[in-house]
Formats: C-alpha cells, structure tokens, sequence
C-alpha cells in the first residue's frame, strides 16, 4: 500500500498590496521629480535652488519609494520540511514542529501561526484582501502542518498504568 503523497509546497505573496505599494513608490518618484524640475524657477528670495538640490530631489523620491516598495516584500514559502516567513523587515525560518497551528480569522488582515511557545507569528503575505488566493494559501499551509504532525504523532503516555 503505497504512503499517501505530501501535500504540495505553498508560496505566497500579497499580489493587491504589492500593486498599490508599487503605484505609489511611481507616484512618489514622479512627484518629487517635478518638483524638482521646477525647484529651480522657484525662488523665495532668500534661498536660491541650485542643480544639487534638483538632484537631492529626485535621490530623496527614489530613496521614499523604495522605503514604500519595502511593505509589498513579504512572502511566505512551506514545504514538507518546514516553513519561511518573509514580512517586512524580519525573516523566520521555522520547522513544522514549531507551529502548532495556521490561523486566519474572520476580520484578520492577514495569516498568522500559533508557535509551540505561545507567540503568534503574523505572515503578512498571506492577506485578506487577496482573496481566494489566501484561501488557497492557507489551505495548503494547514495541509503541509497536518501531514507533518500526522507523520510525527507522539503518542500520548497511558497514565493510569506507568511502566
């Protein structure tokens, strides 16, 4: 009788942020890039723009939307080995034997998973607003946690008889 096949690997990603994120670092780069370009008609009497500044402008716009792009770089990746979690500015590489659950919850934002420890994990790739696709996510990571913990059950010590 042939082992049951482990459920398939799961990689996810907030596709709806990573868009608007991605719209409005363009929006931000094109702002300050005019404002740049018409910093230097710009006088107030007092300061009197110079090339740098136009420059400085436009380094600061690409500088604000990369730190915008920055909040769409979450992503989630699971196997049967276990599961990595990528949010905004921490990694978490993590076994299946330190989770205890997947939760998504009805008005959650997003994904989370109850660690072994007590602490609650957010996987923020994993969002509300994407749908079906973070249906399917989630009901792929709950299979690969289910397969993990049907193939390392312990079993429970029979107390009423110790050995």
């Amino acid at each position: 009788m042939p082992a049951d096949p482990a459920p398939a690997p799961v990689s996810a990603v907030p596709r709806r942020l990573r868009l608007i994120t991605a719209l409005m670092a363009a929006g931000l780069v094109l702002a300050m890039t005019v404002v740049a370009v018409l910093l230097k008609e710009s006088t107030t009497g007092v300061v009197s723009f110079q090339t740098a500044d136009q420059v400085a402008m436009i380094g600061l716009g690409l500088a604000m939307g990369a730190g915008v792009l920055l909040l769409g770089r979450s992503r989630v990746d699971a196997d049967a080995d276990g599961i990595r979690v990528r949010n905004v500015l921490m990694n978490h590489d993590l076994p299946w034997a330190a989770v205890r659950a997947v939760r998504f919850d009805e008005h959650s934002p997003w994904a989370s998973l109850l660690l072994g420890n007590g602490d609650e994990l957010a996987v923020s790739a994993v969002q509300a607003a994407d749908g079906a696709r973070a249906l399917t996510a989630v009901r792929g990571l709950r299979a690969l946690l289910a397969d993990h913990q049907a193939r390392h059950a312990v079993p429970e010590p029979d107390l009423l008889y110790p050995d």
